[in-house]
């Protein structure tokens, strides 16, 4: 398949060399000179969008504000299937509904970023969401499940409503509690003292802010939705702390029940399975949050999660 991938950061940049390892024939586009000449060398690159119609897909890698731009020149009048790897997947599908458009999403990052931060190994064995909607072409979107896959992703099918509705709460939202948190830290004694707890917690606050307002813009109501749903959490707990004195294992119950969930984490996978490869089973899998690791001519090697008992 000739594939263009279209922004060459680190998310653009780690496909493109993934897929140009895999046997494909790559182009990258890239507006900035400098980047084109640090992806040269490993692939072939090019500044004119005229370049990318003999390609047969688009990867849309660019940043969340570019998206628009993306669609009306870059890709003005492209024929071939597009495709993007944006943390919101509503607005992309308006933004790109003239185009034979796939939403994707893949569940990698580094809080690093550009191509020198890019690695074609980025997405072994990570989850790549695939939006599946009623009128999404069956024959294309088996087409990226078999090219996600093939770079060792593991393709989940979702619809772009429920992807956000999920990213909100164990992507975007985690990038607000990072910032805030830091934030509160914000003294000489605490940054000092801070240790494995602050690094882990904020890790994602040293992302570029670009990244973080995409996050805002894209999926503004759901999180909005997920922040009231923290605030409730947090306000229990507040109360548990206030009446720590008359109930004191209020608090520790509120503890038990997440320490209970995360330890669920990362889910249990089943044994795999064959799919067939139609719209119903597809859409069957991704409900229960399961997803496929191979692609064959009629059926995919998939595997659902195992769901623990919690009586």
């Amino acid at each position: 398949m000739r594939v263009a991938v279209v922004g060459l950061g680190l998310i653009g940049g780690s496909a493109a060399l993934a897929l140009a390892e895999a046997g494909h024939d790559v182009l990258g586009f890239d507006p900035d000179p400098a980047t084109r000449d640090a992806a040269a060398a490993r692939f072939p690159v090019t500044g004119d969008p005229a370049a990318l119609a003999a390609t047969d897909l688009a990867v849309v890698a660019a940043p969340f504000r570019h998206l628009a731009a993306v669609a009306s020149e870059t890709l003005d009048g492209y024929t071939g299937l597009v495709t993007d790897v944006s943390s919101v997947k509503a607005e992309p599908a308006r933004l790109f509904a003239r185009h034979r458009f796939v939403g994707g999403h893949p569940m990698a990052g580094k809080e690093t970023s550009g191509f020198a931060a890019a690695e074609p190994g980025l997405f072994q064995g990570r989850k790549w969401v695939l939006c599946l909607e009623a009128d999404t072409d069956l024959g294309d979107w088996t087409a990226l499940a078999a090219l996600w896959t093939s770079i060792g992703a593991h393709v989940v099918p979702a619809t772009a409503a429920d992807h956000d509705r999920a990213a909100a709460r164990i992507s975007h939202l985690e990038h607000l509690v990072a910032a805030a948190l830091v934030r509160v830290a914000d003294e000489p004694l605490a940054r000092t003292l801070a240790a494995g707890s602050f690094r882990d917690g904020t890790r994602v606050a040293a992302s570029p802010t670009a990244l973080f307002t995409g996050m805002c813009e894209g999926n503004r109501a759901e999180l909005m939705a997920a922040l009231d749903d923290l605030r409730g959490e947090l306000d229990t707990a507040r109360q548990d702390l206030d009446a720590f004195t008359d109930r004191p294992k209020s608090i520790s119950e509120w503890f038990d029940r997440a320490r209970e969930r995360r330890a669920d984490w990362p889910p249990e996978p089943l044994a795999a399975q064959r799919i067939p490869l139609t719209r119903a089973a597809l859409a069957e899998l991704g409900a229960v949050g399961g997803w496929l690791e191979s692609v064959e001519s009629e059926v995919a090697r998939a595997r659902r999660p195992r769901v623990k008992s919690t009586s």
